[in-house]
C-alpha cells in the first residue's frame, strides 16, 4: 500500500511538471502571437516600459522583435539602436557593438550614428578592469574612441569620447608603471628602464609622466649613469618643479653632486630629444 502511494505521488509530480511545461511553452508562444498583432509602435513603447523598469535584457529582446517584425519601417531604425543602448545597459557588451554596429551598417548618415559609434567605443571603455590584467580592451577602446572623435568631431559625443581616450591613455600608463616599479624593486634597472621610458615618450600627457621621470633617475643612478639620471631629473624639473617627485630627484642628484638645472650633453639620444622638446614648449 505505501509502495502504491510513492508510484502514484511520483506519476502525479510527472504530470503537473508536464503540465508546467507546457502552460509556459504555451505562454512564450502567446507572447510572439500577441507582439506579431501589434503595431511597431506598441511593441518598442513595451521595450521603453522594460527599460524603465530596468529589465534591460528584456527591454532588448523586445526592441529586437521590433526590427525582426517590421524591419523597413521607422520603428525598426529606432529599435536597432534602442537595442544597443539597452544590451549595454544590461554589460552584455558585445550584443550592445553588434547592435550599433549594425546601425551603423545601414544607417551610416543618420542623426544617431555618433551615438552608435560612441556606444561601440563604450562597450570596450566599460570593460576596462584594473591594471592588473591584460589590456588588449583598453588598446580597443582607444581605437573606438579615437573613430568616435574623428568620425564625428562636431557630435555631443566628442568631448566625452576625448575625456575617456585621455583615461585610457592614462591606464595603460599605469600598466607600464606597475611593471617598471616591479623591475626597478627587484634590481632588473635595464628593464624598468624600458618602461618608464615608454610612459615617458608615449604616454607624456598622462599623470605618470613625473613619476616616471623620477624612476629613470633612480634606475640610472644605479647603474652609475649621471649622465642620463641628471638630464631625466633636469626634464622633471622644468615640467614638474611643484611636484614631489621632483623634490625626491632633487635630493638624489644633488646629493651626489649632481645638477638639475640643465642637460647632460653626454645623456642618451631619446632624453636629450625630450629635453629640447620641453625646452621648445613641446612636451605636454
Amino acid at each position: 500500500m505505501i509502495f502504491r502511494t510513492k508510484k502514484t505521488s511520483l506519476i502525479l509530480i510527472a504530470v503537473m511538471a508536464m503540465a508546467i511545461a507546457g502552460c509556459s511553452g504555451k505562454g512564450k508562444e502567446a507572447e510572439n502571437v500577441s507582439l506579431a498583432g501589434k503595431s511597431p509602435e506598441a511593441i518598442f513603447n513595451s521595450g521603453e516600459a522594460l527599460l524603465s523598469k530596468r529589465k534591460s535584457e528584456r527591454a532588448a529582446v523586445r526592441f529586437s522583435e521590433v526590427e525582426r517584425l517590421y524591419p523597413y519601417s521607422e520603428w525598426a531604425k529606432r529599435s536597432v539602436i534602442m537595442s544597443a543602448f539597452a544590451y549595454h545597459e544590461a554589460d552584455m557588451y558585445e550584443e550592445s557593438r553588434s547592435a550599433a554596429q549594425r546601425y551603423l551598417d545601414f544607417y551610416p548618415a543618420d542623426d544617431d550614428a555618433p551615438y552608435a559609434q560612441y556606444l561601440i567605443a563604450l562597450s570596450f571603455y566599460d570593460q576596462i578592469d584594473n591594471v592588473s590584467r591584460d589590456q588588449g580592451v583598453t588598446f580597443q577602446a582607444l581605437q573606438a574612441l579615437k573613430t568616435t572623435v574623428e568620425r564625428y568631431p562636431d557630435s555631443e559625443y566628442s568631448t566625452s569620447a576625448l575625456l575617456k581616450f585621455d583615461l585610457a591613455l592614462d591606464h595603460l600608463a599605469g600598466k607600464e608603471m606597475q611593471i617598471g616599479r616591479y623591475y626597478l624593486k627587484r634590481g632588473h634597472y635595464t628593464a624598468a628602464i624600458n618602461r618608464f621610458r615608454v610612459v615617458v615618450e608615449d604616454f607624456q600627457t598622462t599623470t605618470h609622466t613625473p613619476e616616471a621621470l623620477h624612476r629613470l633617475v633612480e634606475s640610472y643612478l644605479s647603474l652609475g649613469l649621471e649622465a642620463d639620471a641628471q638630464t631625466a631629473g633636469a626634464i622633471l624639473g622644468y615640467n614638474f618643479q611643484g611636484s614631489d617627485w621632483y623634490k625626491d630627484s632633487h635630493v638624489l642628484l644633488t646629493g651626489q653632486g649632481i645638477s638639475t638645472e640643465s642637460e647632460n650633453k653626454k645623456s642618451s639620444r631619446w632624453l636629450r630629444r625630450i629635453w629640447r622638446q620641453a625646452i621648445k614648449g613641446e612636451w605636454l
